[in-house]
């Protein structure tokens, strides 16, 4: 039985940067962009294109930013997709290979972010779990200071994208992936948490600020919900996709009243 055909939308590389200047992208911009190359439709070029419409608009003054994460570099005994089993856990410590900017790949935040990280001229932030990868401009900027003690702080690139007034762009995905909201978990009393990951010198455990994605759905929907009128989060279809397009800064000032009160956290999750 031959195999059905696919219901498209069918994306183009010019498609796109259509739809990205529609939605309100600006040339000249920093941008952070969320994306899930499956929501857009059928999309001729694959994650290239979307790289490519995504420079197109921004131009050769902007800067494209996008979490390069590698939460492979992690502790086996917290894996759980997939697991292994418990006897490996030891093996897997001492023999896992350490964080390098050019050759470890990105993990579990889609094909378009492994596409920019391997791009000619990309940067990437030094943090071996939650580094983030760059293009354009301001690219080395955005990257020049990630503390490997801080995933997601202040001294990560999620500060200077604050300090540049970026903006962020959902493509296809929820509010449960704005990396930018873990700024706001440094900025209010939260547990720290042993994280362990190979290091330079072998198997390390830094202490971190205890980082979760838990309620980021609910969090987005009231700072969506409560924008003025003057500045609003701009929605819009890009594809197939919903797209959400909306100041890094202000997220994460909502994001820090928000959590204090709707997610104390007074102890080690």
């Amino acid at each position: 039985m031959p195999a059905p055909l696919p219901t498209g939308p069918l994306v183009t590389r010019d498609t796109l940067a259509a739809g990205l200047a529609e939605l309100g992208v600006r040339p000249g911009e920093t941008l952070l962009v969320h994306s899930s190359l499956s929501s857009l439709g059928w999309v001729n070029g694959g994650p290239i294109s979307v790289v490519a419409a995504l420079l197109d608009v921004l131009g050769p003054d902007g800067t494209l930013v996008v979490p390069a994460q590698s939460g492979d570099l992690s502790d086996p005994a917290l894996w759980g997709d997939p697991p292994v089993p418990n006897a490996w856990w030891e093996t897997i410590r001492a023999t896992r290979p350490g964080y390098d900017p050019a050759t470890t790949p990105t993990r579990g935040v889609g094909i378009v972010p492994e596409t920019v990280r391997t791009w000619p001229g990309a940067r990437r932030s030094a943090h071996p779990q939650t580094s983030f990868a760059a293009l354009g401009r301001r690219a080395a900027e955005v990257v020049a200071v990630h503390a490997r003690d801080c995933r997601l702080g202040e001294h990560s690139p999620l500060a200077a994208l604050e300090r540049l007034d970026a903006r962020v762009l959902l493509l296809g995905t929820g509010y449960d992936t704005c990396t930018c909201f873990h700024l706001a978990e440094y900025r209010i009393p939260s547990p720290l948490v042993a994280v362990g990951r190979p290091g330079p010198a072998g198997w390390e455990t830094p202490t971190e600020v205890s980082i979760t994605s838990e309620r980021f759905d609910e969090l987005g929907h009231d700072f969506e919900r409560d924008r003025p009128a003057d500045r609003p989060v701009v929605r819009g279809m890009i594809g197939a996709a919903g797209a959400r397009l909306f100041p890094l800064p202000d997220a994460v000032a909502y994001a820090e009243r928000w959590l204090e009160v709707h997610r104390p956290r007074t102890e080690e999750l």
